[in-house]
């Protein structure tokens, strides 16, 4: 190779390749190690005109000729070799910068053991909506129907818990302010729906951490046998941590031990998460009055009850609207008068579903509507969003969209038609 290379053979490029290749041919044979690649890798680069890292004499680190112009391709791929093979000894894997030949690895990173199953990209997630602002969910408060009593309060507790953030920033003391609330009311009064705009604005004012709102009733807190309530109830507890806790029917927690275990770990809980956790409880006025008063450590937590009234007829009239157009469809002529006549037919109590009663009357109607259609091959969009006075029923009465015609006596049905 130096006697080609001093006489400026034509043949020394290939020659010197021929001689790299064989080298590096030599680090396949027998067991792979370290040691061996980069003997080979020294001795391939030898040959191609100077060997890296190795002091050797002039003549052999002089330039061949050919090489730097022809075959600078061969070397980077020889090199690319030798740092692929050495990172699979050490159990790595080389991840390159295109942009550059190969002479300096972009980053290493760590390559599982062979044979590990490699695990499917994982999925981009969605950025989640921006947070909404204390005004922006007062404003929506302030879009729902009746609850004008409701909605003054939450807004008067907004005022105060902002103030005292901004007191507790600026160094002042004050009272410490229940956060927990007590919500009395028959079901549909808009109790949940509150509680979601609550908890909103608490993470709005800084008062929450995600603001999330975790629905539960005794079922999920109540376990089958003592003991396993405790724990049953620490994890919703902690599911709804940075959240609000909003417990319906609150109230069937009285009356028994498993109730009086879930109690005493959500007081304690309360207590743990007090500077990141709302709860709010919410039934009936007098069964909720007795549940906080069993246990001292609910009275002193929930000193802030917020009362939802029935609806009246008007504002029902008013859901129903809302309603339907958020379902895309519109209240025909008579329809309100129809309704109007289905509520003064049902009758007022605590079992009375409110909202819900309105909604299983469109529910109902949406049943109807569906089944007025059947024989329409091609309905117009205006049939398809239309309700009738007609398609409004009781609950009870829901007719399903494809439910079977009742059996036609045809003796009846061709007397009566006979009938002058």
């Amino acid at each position: 190779m130096a006697s080609l290379a001093s006489s400026g053979s034509a043949h020394a490029a290939a020659y010197a390749r021929a001689l790299s290749d064989v080298a590096l041919a030599g680090s396949f044979l027998g067991e792979e190690n370290a040691r061996s690649i980069g003997n080979a890798a020294t001795a391939a680069a030898a040959q191609l005109g100077g060997a890296p890292g190795q002091v050797a004499p002039t003549a052999q680190r002089e330039h061949v000729p050919g090489v730097a112009d022809h075959f600078l391709s061969q070397v980077m791929e020889q090199s690319r070799i030798v740092r692929d093979k050495l990172a699979a000894l050490e159990g790595t894997q080389i991840v390159r910068d295109p942009s550059v030949l190969g002479e300096t690895p972009d980053k290493v990173q760590t390559a599982p053991p062979p044979g590990t199953p490699v695990a499917p990209p994982a999925e981009p997630k969605e950025p989640e909506p921006p947070a909404k602002t204390v005004e922006e969910l007062l404003a929506e408060l302030d879009d729902l129907v009746g609850l004008t009593d409701v909605k003054a309060e939450i807004h008067r507790r907004a005022a105060v818990l902002r103030v005292e953030g901004l007191r507790a920033d600026a160094g002042l003391e004050g009272l410490t302010i229940t956060r927990h609330l007590i919500f009395n009311g028959n079901p549909g009064t808009g109790k949940t729906t509150v509680a979601r705009l609550v908890a909103g604005i608490y993470r709005a004012l800084g008062l929450l951490s995600k603001g999330q709102l975790v629905e539960v009733d005794r079922s999920e807190l109540v376990a089958g046998y003592l003991g396993q309530t405790a724990m049953k109830t620490a994890e919703v507890v902690k599911s709804a941590i940075g959240g609000v806790l909003f417990i319906d029917e609150a109230y069937s927690l009285a009356g028994d031990q498993y109730g009086r275990e879930a109690i005493d770990t959500l007081v304690k809980e309360m207590e743990d998460h007090r500077g990141d956790l709302v709860v709010i409880v919410a039934g009936y006025p007098l069964p909720m009055a007795v549940f906080i008063g069993q246990n001292p450590g609910l009275e002193s937590r929930f000193r802030t009850e917020i009362n939802f009234p029935d609806y009246t007829d008007d504002e029902l009239v008013a859901i129903f609207d809302v309603m339907a157009t958020g379902a895309q469809y519109d209240a025909g002529e008579g329809v309100q008068d129809r309704l109007r006549e289905l509520l003064s037919q049902v009758e007022r109590g605590p079992s009375f579903g409110n909202a819900r009663y309105v909604r299983n009357v469109l529910e109902a109607a949406i049943g109807r509507h569906a089944r007025r259609l059947r024989e329409v091959d091609s309905p117009t969009l205006e049939q398809l969003r239309l309700l009738l006075a007609e398609d409004l029923a009781p609950p009870a009465e829901v007719v399903e969209p494809f439910e079977q015609e009742p059996p036609v006596d045809v003796q009846t049905e061709t007397a009566a038609e006979e009938q002058p």
